[in-house]
This record gives C-alpha cells, sequence and structure tokens, in this order.
C-alpha cells in the first residue's frame, strides 16, 4: 500500500512540477516582445531518495526555483555604452540646430550680406554724390546689422531651449530614480522567503538603463539584491528604497545649473561634474559650444564697427562736416546703423578731405579696402575668412558629435544583440519545451491513473 501511495506522490509532484514549467514556458512565450524582459527556466531537481533493503530508491522530482536568464556584466557594460549614446544623441541634435543658425545655402545668411555691404560701397566709389548709391548702402548696412542681430537672438534662443531640456531632464531622472527606488522596495519585500523577484528586477533594469542614457551614473547591487545608484562625484541617488533628489538653480548667466540636494534640502553644485547622458550633451552644446559661437560674432561685429567707425569718423559729408560713427553698438545682439546716417544719407562720409566734396570718394575707397584686408585672428585672416571659420567649426562639431553617436549606436546595437542572444525569447526552444513538457505531463497523468488502478485492484482483494 505505501509502495502504491508513493507512487501517486511521486506522479503527483511530477504533475505539479511539469505544470509550472508550462506555466514558465507560457510566460516567456507571453513576453516574446517585451522589451528588457529575460528569460525564465524552471530551476527541477530530484527529490531525496530513500533507503530500502535493496538501496536507495528514488521519490520523484520537485522545482527549486525560477532562474532568471540574465548576465550582469553584460547590463554593466551596456548602461556605459548607454551613457555616452545619449550624450553624443543629445549634442547631435543641438548642434544640428546652431549649423542651422548659420545656414548659408538659401542666399540670406550673414556672408551674403557682408557680400552685398562691400558691394554697396564700391558702387559708392563709383559716385560718391549719388543719392540712390548711398540709399543701397544704407539699406544694406542695415540688412547686415539685422543678420548679426538675428544670429545672436536665434543662438540665444537655442541656448535657452537648452536650458528648458536641462530642467526637464532632471525632471525625468528624478521620475526614474524614484521607480527604482520603488522597485527596490518590491524586490526586497517579494525575496524575503528567499524566492526571485525576476520580473520586478527586469524592470528595474529597463529603469537603470534610461536613467544611463540621460545622466553618467555607478551602480552596484548589495548582498540583499537592492540596487545603489550614484552620481558624479559619487552623490547617492537611489540607496535601497531610498531616493535623493537632484534639481536646478539659476546661475549668473541666467541659466540653469543642477545641484544634488542632501536629505536637509541643501544643494551640491554637480554641473561640472556630470560626463555622461543627455544631460552632458546638452550642458556642453549650451555652455560650451553656444557661448564661444555668440564670443566670435561679436569679436566679428566688433571688428566691423571699430574699423568702419574709425576710417568714416575721419572722412567728410557731403556738406562738408566731419563723418559721425558709422555703426553703433557693443556686439552681435545690438549693432545697429547710425540712426542720424539711416536718415540722412548725405552724412555718409565718403570724402577724404571737406574742401574736394562732393566729387572726393578716397575715404569710401579706403573703407571698401576693409573687405580684403588681415584684421582678424591677429591680422591673418579677413572678415570673411574669420565668418568662414566659425561656420567651419560649427560644421566639424557636427560632423564630430555625428560621428560618435553612430559609433555608440553600433557598439550599443552589438551588445543588444548579445543580450538578446543570452536573455532573449526565442519562440522555436519555448515550442520545443513546450512540447517536452507537455508530454511529461500528460505520462504523469497516466502515471497517477495506473496508481489508482493498482489501488482499487488492492482493495477489491481485501
Amino acid at each position: 500500500m505505501s509502495d502504491i501511495n508513493g507512487i501517486l506522490n511521486i506522479a503527483s509532484q511530477a504533475l505539479m512540477t511539469q505544470q509550472k514549467a508550462i506555466n514558465v514556458t507560457g510566460h516567456n512565450i507571453a513576453n516574446v516582445n517585451t522589451p528588457g524582459y529575460s528569460r525564465q527556466s524552471l530551476q527541477i531537481s530530484t527529490n531525496t531518495p530513500s533507503y530500502s533493503y535493496i538501496g536507495l530508491i528514488g521519490n520523484g522530482v520537485h522545482a527549486d526555483g525560477i532562474e532568471r536568464i540574465y548576465d550582469r556584466f553584460l547590463s554593466t557594460q551596456i548602461n556605459n555604452e548607454n551613457q555616452a549614446l545619449g550624450r553624443w544623441d543629445a549634442q547631435k541634435g543641438a548642434v544640428e540646430v546652431v549649423e542651422m543658425i548659420f545656414n548659408e545655402s538659401d542666399g540670406y545668411g550673414l556672408s551674403q550680406a557682408m557680400s552685398k555691404f562691400w558691394d554697396a560701397w564700391h558702387s559708392l566709389i563709383n559716385n560718391p554724390a549719388g543719392t540712390t548709391e548711398r540709399q543701397v548702402l544704407i539699406t544694406n548696412s542695415q540688412v547686415l546689422t539685422s543678420t548679426f542681430n538675428q544670429l545672436d537672438a536665434d543662438l540665444r534662443k537655442s541656448q535657452k531651449d537648452l536650458d528648458l531640456a536641462v530642467e526637464g531632464t532632471v525632471a525625468d531622472i528624478n521620475r526614474l530614480t524614484e521607480q527604482v527606488a520603488d522597485l527596490n522596495v518590491k524586490i526586497l519585500s517579494a525575496e524575503s522567503d528567499a524566492s526571485s523577484a525576476n520580473d520586478y528586477r527586469d524592470q528595474r533594469e529597463q529603469a537603470l538603463k534610461a536613467l544611463s542614457e540621460l545622466i553618467d551614473i555607478n551602480t552596484y547591487e548589495d548582498s540583499n539584491g537592492a540596487v545603489h545608484v550614484l552620481v558624479a562625484d559619487g552623490q547617492p541617488l537611489v540607496g535601497a528604497g531610498q531616493q535623493w533628489q537632484l534639481s536646478t538653480q539659476v546661475n549668473a548667466q541666467n541659466l540653469h545649473d543642477v545641484v544634488w540636494l542632501d536629505r536637509g534640502g541643501t544643494p551640491t553644485d554637480i554641473t561640472a561634474d556630470i560626463d555622461g547622458g543627455k544631460l552632458k550633451g546638452y550642458l556642453d552644446v549650451r555652455d560650451s559650444i553656444i557661448p564661444a559661437d555668440m564670443s566670435h560674432l561679436d569679436t566679428l561685429a566688433q571688428a566691423l564697427m571699430t574699423d568702419i567707425n574709425a576710417l568714416h569718423q575721419a572722412g567728410f559729408a557731403l556738406d562738408g562736416s566731419a563723418g559721425e560713427v558709422f555703426f553703433n553698438g557693443l556686439g552681435a545682439g545690438n549693432i545697429a546703423l547710425n540712426t542720424n546716417i539711416a536718415a540722412d544719407p548725405d552724412l555718409i562720409a565718403a570724402a577724404a578731405d571737406a574742401l574736394t566734396v562732393p566729387g572726393d570718394n578716397r575715404q569710401a575707397m579706403e573703407i571698401a579696402k576693409l573687405q580684403y584686408q588681415l584684421t582678424m585672428n591677429g591680422n591673418t585672416a579677413t572678415y570673411n575668412d574669420y565668418y568662414s571659420s566659425l561656420i567651419r567649426d560649427t560644421g566639424n562639431e557636427v560632423l564630430k558629435s555625428d560621428a560618435y553617436y553612430h559609433h555608440q549606436s553600433d557598439m550599443l546595437s552589438q551588445l543588444e544583440n548579445r543580450r538578446e542572444s543570452i536573455s532573449g525569447v526565442s519562440l522555436d526552444e519555448e515550442m520545443i519545451n513546450l512540447i517536452k513538457f507537455q508530454n511529461a505531463y500528460t505520462a504523469s497523468a497516466k502515471m497517477i491513473s495506473a496508481a489508482d488502478e493498482l489501488m482499487q485492484t488492492v482493495l477489491q482483494m481485501i
């Protein structure tokens, strides 16, 4: 009788074990398209055998647990590469916007405006007293100054847009760190009885991957299974179920620095320590590339104003009066044509001597010569050369960002493919497992039927 009960016990345990295996297989199949899902496998072991006069007799099978097929080192590599990808993705998009600002292909850029400005001076040389020539010069001068103004305004707007992106990214970082801390709590609770919270762990890995795209992080898992997340100089963002917030504060340039808040809410500026993720890309363009472009644009505008004003003030207008400043302003953002000259074209000082007006064009010739003189970069470049170098440098930034972005994208793609080969779900493999476990389940059920028939036979003998 006890032997028959033993058969029933073996069969029932086998039935439940194979059923669990079918459930795990079904879970894998159901999540074949779930991002970040790691394939799971039921760990099966034989039961402890029993002693008998003929030796040890097996007692069937049981399920030890559900294993998550996962490579921790590979996940760390993916997050590290994702930090770099996030940085160059953000920087690539931002510098492409800057490149569009300096776009000269439509014929309305600064190069075109400067060319027409110098052409107007050459036309004035041919007819220094001409009303039309003077009016054309005024018009082209206003186009030149407004082009400078617009470029500066567009760069400042792009900088403010990136500043808003920094604020938005900080908010996204806080949301993800809160999610990681919450999942830590769920994992610790679920694994308190030595089981594995595989699905929660997958969700946490996805959150960490998304976080690494935004900012450079260091992570480690403690002995309890909780992940700790550090940023910048080692400031904690997540520790078990705790979360630390990032925030922003306005700096002297009226832009937002990134700060880490301790438990008392005291901020620590970590802007300079951020070295990866989209936040790094936004900060680099906002704080380095765009300010450098604005500085170069100011340098060009200031050189034009200084050089032209000096020569124009040394000349004489049509009425014989001394020339006024031709341009007003401090830089590209506020350079403007002198309002007196804009209102009265006769004030353009084309003559070199008050006694030789109106036919004197010598001062206009001196101003026109500036177009080809090496006045920029330590007297090594013309105005146009200087501006062309600015456009070239912007283009180089685009090319560099694009190259790094595609390199990191390829690297991450290879790592993701490797992860998929290890942790991904193969429908073919799962279908084979399903058939295998189904057949085992059917055989276990038949064994129960056989044990039941044996039991009935014994009962009929009584």
